[in-house]
């Protein structure tokens, strides 16, 4: 019964969100009122639904981790690139596509370049989000592994019975979020979205307020700990003394959060998930105009930093509050040391009060659900408007049209469903292989490809075509794979070494990938012309609206 006050918590959060999700379905019986909410959203409930998907579960765990393994708030500089890019995307991106009115952005391709760029840019679209998502499903259960070992302590959990544990839970909170995706489209993601922002803040605030409080002198006895060269840092450049030019530019290109990072690597990363993934636009292009859409992502940038800043600091309090109390239950990894990303569930499960503990709780679904039920739509609207429609015919009511978007969404939360079981499966009877990594850093390696076509197709008027750009994003994807070591990676789970490399060659991190990769693209798709017939019909459709 330990758990009991915060189950009742938890089942009455499932009740409201649902219900919310299902009041929407009078207003989703057309393709524009189930995909984009016939353009008529406020500014703030976008803002707060944005917001709901760029914080998936990981975040809520990751950041306190980050916090919790480098006591420092360098990774807020990241924000940087992200407030710049969300100016150049509502500036050029967002214009082009209220302009065309466009449901699925990869239309935009197709009227600039041809059928060829739209399938393709929507196919990459389509298979990476899948696999990033279906991963970050598994993120969440492993609170039920947790649970289970409070509630028995000292017994060992089996793989498979882990499997099943987590995948039960998994499967639950999928069906529960396509339910009302399903019905209420775009309108129920976004209002939704807006309940769990609030729970997620709030939840987020008890937290950091909670952990002061069981800190002796607060925030000023917590930094009487925090001594250390790199404690408390924000801005770090990166350099290394007497390593040399080229020494400290590699040593920045293998480093995740230096200025350099957020001024180039993090406005690329940005521009990519929020220009060029269907995911995060679509919900863009349900403001009243492109002012109001350009307002909410700008406004959700400025919103990021406070946020960013508390769950940092969450984890900065972290480490002081289990020096200051050790605990040898902490989770620990392979090694024998402690795992960063599980130390705020464990504090959560174990220190919290009942009742509040199932607020947070709540808080950490409704960013496993915020993230997945924009993802369901997303899926749905790419798969149904640039392959469904094609395959199989359009049918010739909007009745009939919002029944494919529909199945399209059960469609992908099964795919969903399938690759988070295999996630889980793989974790918990592998749990020291490494390919995870590369799977939920799918984004990294695609996305550079799909930022640099829409770069051509948004910033030059007689470059690019099918061929060209299907190359280019062959070659964008190759040069990221390499400069990033996936080949290294993949050879080592089959015991091997990879492709040779000169020493001086760096291995880059994630926020440098989808910079390499829109530059390879651009560089080679730019080298192709546009025929003057395509460049006729992109006009004369954007000429229309």
């Amino acid at each position: 019964m330990q758990f009991a006050l915060d189950a009742i918590v938890i089942l009455a959060y499932f009740a409201v969100i649902i219900g919310i999700g299902l009041s929407q379905r009078g207003k989703s019986g057309s393709v524009e009122g189930f995909t984009l909410g016939n353009r008529e959203i406020a500014w703030w409930a976008v803002l707060a639904s944005i917001l709901a998907a760029e914080i998936s579960a990981g975040t809520f765990f990751g950041a306190p981790g980050e916090g919790y393994a480098l006591r420092n708030y360098t990774y807020i500089q990241l924000i940087v690139g992200y407030l710049l890019a969300r100016v150049i995307v509502s500036a050029v991106f967002i214009p082009a596509y209220y302009k065309h009115n466009v449901v699925s952005i990869y239309e935009f391709l197709g009227t600039r370049f041809g059928p060829g760029t739209r399938r393709l840019t929507s196919g990459v679209f389509l298979v990476t989000r899948v696999l990033a998502s279906g991963t970050r499903l598994w993120v969440p259960s492993m609170l039920l592994v947790l649970v289970w070992h409070m509630q028995y302590p000292g017994e060992t959990l089996s793989a498979t019975n882990e499997f099943f544990l987590t995948g039960g839970a998994l499967v639950f909170v999928t069906l529960a979020t396509a339910l009302y995706t399903s019905i209420g489209g775009i309108r129920a993601v976004i209002w939704t979205d807006v309940i769990q922002i609030i729970v997620l803040i709030c939840a987020l605030g008890f937290s950091l307020s909670f952990l002061l409080g069981h800190i002796p002198g607060g925030w000023a006895g917590a930094t009487k700990l925090l001594t250390g060269p790199k404690d408390l840092l924000v801005w770090d450049w990166g350099f290394t003394k007497g390593a040399g030019v080229w020494g400290n530019i590699k040593g920045i290109l293998e480093q995740e959060y230096t200025p350099w990072a957020a001024f180039l690597g993090s406005t690329f990363v940005t521009l990519a998930t929020h220009g060029t993934d269907q995911d995060m636009v679509q919900r863009m292009l349900t403001a009243k105009n492109k002012r109001q859409s350009a307002m909410a992502t700008i406004l959700s940038g400025l919103a990021d930093i406070p946020i960013t800043l508390v769950v940092l600091t969450i984890g900065i309090l972290l480490w002081v509050y289990y020096q200051q109390n050790p605990d040898p239950l902490l989770p620990h990894g392979d090694k024998g040391v402690v795992s960063p990303n599980k130390v705020f569930p464990h504090f959560i499960l174990t220190v919290m009060p009942g009742g509040i503990r199932g607020l947070v709780l709540a808080g950490v679904l409704a960013t496993a659900m915020g993230s997945l039920s924009t993802a369901l739509n997303a899926l749905a609207t790419s798969y149904v408007r640039d392959f469904h429609f094609r395959w199989f015919g359009e049918p010739s009511t909007e009745a009939g049209k919002v029944r494919v978007l529909r199945f399209g969404t059960v469609l992908f939360a099964s795919l969903l469903i399938a690759v988070a079981l295999g996630t889980s499966w793989v974790t918990v009877h592998n749990p020291t292989l490494r390919i995870l990594p590369i799977i939920l850093g799918i984004f990294g390696y695609t996305y550079g490809s799909l930022l640099g076509v829409f770069m051509v197709g948004l910033f030059t008027k007689g470059r690019g075509n099918d061929f060209g750009n299907a190359l280019a994003m062959l070659t964008g994807f190759l040069v990221v794979a390499y400069l990033s070591g996936l080949d290294i990676d993949i050879a080592g789970l089959f015991g091997g070494k990879g492709i040779p490399r000169p020493t001086w060659m760096p291995v880059i991190e994630f926020p440098w990938r989808i910079m390499f990769g829109t530059i390879a693209t651009f560089s080679v798709a730019v080298l192709f012309p546009t025929t003057q017939q395509q460049q006729d019909e992109h006009e004369a459709d954007g000429g229309k609206n």
